[in-house]
């Protein structure tokens, strides 16, 4: 029987919150209390907490949720977006809704890509049983982005990890080298000096959004033991808690590439372990509060992909094609859907006639041949609003093999292009080949397809000028970034820039900063 949404409401008090070190936040109810934060009620206002229900199709979903914490009350005290109003990107893809609205801008129409500075990163020669993985950054490898707030930047000096260059804009990026790195994101220069975390960082961090000087980081190859994942205290500027393996998952791949969210007073971090983590937050430290495994037809598939949320449910793909809708205040499934082959795309989510949706597409990997799917969910009941399939292959080279569909995460449009929701696409029929395509929002339709000079796993990304135009930067495995109209698909501008483009960039204004396989980190600007 399914289950319909019925309105069952919580009364949450509206509030403005000064958290952490001083910056600023609105939400529908109060934030956590966390060390040296404040609080200051404002207003009050009536926020719907989605049902706690179940859809036929998570009836497949073969579950185990483990609570840890003593108390076992793990209900959300706030549903808002923590990220949202704060000056700069603290995750990947910016905030809960994982859709990229950095708040790009550009004046006219662009037509140039210019180089601001270069930063070279260390290189780690370690071999492992899986390569040696060098420097610069890899997939998804975002840089976040911060304006600090003058008594954050009153605790760092305290603390005396800053460099002489140091600004109140800084940029935070994980590298290949197993490093953490800090740059000014005006000069390019290091603002900290490195942060070694023992092995390489393949996914994006993420800085927790109360400004408790947490950044959470997870390892992406096992160079060295401890394997897992670590949370850095900024204010001591240390690595201050590990999370090890765990022995007990149901898959015994301990990566860390998935973003982890903060969501209310708990911090949710996916694993390629097969295991969703909910902790509790303190500053410095997590303490596990419960975790979900699962398996779906006897198979216990790994997260790569970063989750989403919208108030209390969460939206995480894994590595056998499922998209899994959770309620967060106990970890419980909601509705099940198979889109048929491996997902690493985090999924994105999108409000639309006051209706939450989600688009993600999968790879082409378990087939040797086939088919890239590229489907638009109800968020609400992960009822299928349309599915459009790419032909493309998986491609076998000496030892490697590289998969075909989407490892980007999908991009919405904005002004003249908000009828269109933008991926890029590796086919591999022509070589080694990639797109970016334009679907049409409404029913799926492909209103173009870019040719790119070689694949891409780089999330395209967005700006948008007086005119309400929207223009798009993006990336490909040769390290060619292309400017391109938005609504014509027509390339402004290509530049030779880095070696190889797996990561994503993140957006400042007219730049972007974004980093390169083997050992640089660029931030460009679009005039």
């Amino acid at each position: 029987m399914i289950l319909s949404i019925k309105s069952v409401v919580y009364l949450i008090a509206l509030t403005t919150i000064l958290v952490g070190c001083g910056n600023k936040k609105v939400g529908e109810n109060p934030l956590p209390r966390e060390e040296n934060a404040s609080i200051s009620p404002q207003v009050s206002e009536i926020r719907v907490m989605l049902p706690d229900t179940s859809y036929r199709s998570a009836a497949e979903i073969k579950y185990q949720i483990d609570i840890f914490a003593d108390s076992a009350e793990g209900t959300l005290d706030y549903i808002g977006d923590m990220y949202a109003t704060l000056p700069g990107s603290l995750t990947f893809r910016k905030g809960t809704f994982r859709n990229a609205d950095f708040g790009g801008k550009v004046a006219g129409t662009p037509d140039t890509i210019i180089i601001d500075w270069v930063y070279e990163t260390g290189i780690d020669t370690t071999r492992t049983a899986y390569g040696t993985w060098g420097g610069g950054t890899g997939w998804t490898g975002q840089p976040l982005y911060i304006e600090w707030d003058d008594s954050c930047i009153k605790k760092f000096r305290q603390s005396g990890s800053l460099t002489p260059e140091f600004g109140k804009k800084e940029i935070i990026v994980g590298g290949l080298s197993g490093e953490i790195y800090f740059l000014n994101f005006e000069s390019g220069k290091e603002s900290r000096t490195p942060i070694n975390v023992g092995n390489p960082i393949k996914g994006t961090p993420s800085l927790d959004p109360t400004m408790n000087g947490n950044l959470y980081v997870g390892h992406g190859v096992p160079a060295h033991e401890p394997f897992g994942a670590v949370t850095i205290n900024l204010y001591q500027h240390q690595v201050t808690h590990t999370f090890d393996r765990d022995n007990t998952s149901w898959r015994r791949w301990s990566a860390y590439d998935s973003s982890p969210l903060r969501v209310g007073q708990f911090l949710f971090r996916p694993g390629e372990n097969n295991t969703i983590y909910k902790f509790n937050v303190a500053p410095g430290e997590l303490t596990l509060h419960s975790r979900l495994r699962y398996r779906i037809n006897g198979i216990a598939p790994g997260i790569e992909s970063s989750m989403c949320v919208y108030l209390n449910y969460g939206f995480t793909c894994d590595s056998h094609g499922n998209i899994i809708a959770l309620n967060l205040n106990n970890l419980k499934p909601i509705w099940l859907y198979k889109l048929g082959d491996d997902i690493d795309a985090t999924p994105v989510l999108e409000i639309e006639d006051g209706k939450p949706y989600i688009y993600v597409g999968c790879e082409i990997d378990l087939q040797q041949s086939g088919e890239a799917r590229f489907v638009k969910l109800d968020a609400l009941t992960g009822e299928r609003i349309w599915q459009t399939a790419l032909e493309g292959n998986r491609v076998n080279i000496y030892e490697k093999h590289f998969d075909g569909g989407f490892y980007a995460s999908a991009l919405p449009g904005q002004g003249n292009c908000s009828h269109l929701i933008f991926s890029n696409c590796v086919r591999n029929t022509k070589g080694q080949n990639g797109e970016l395509i334009a679907f049409n929002r409404s029913n799926g339709k492909i209103e173009y397809s870019l040719p790119l000079r070689y694949y891409a796993w780089s999330s395209p990304v967005g700006y948008i000028n007086e005119n309400n135009e929207m223009f798009i930067l993006t990336g490909d495995t040769a390290g060619n970034l292309y400017l391109i109209n938005g609504i014509s698909g027509k390339i402004i501008t290509t530049r030779k820039v880095g070696s190889n483009f797996e990561s994503s960039p993140v957006v400042v204004g007219n730049s972007a900063v974004i980093g390169s396989r083997g050992k640089y980190i660029y931030k460009v600007s679009i005039h």
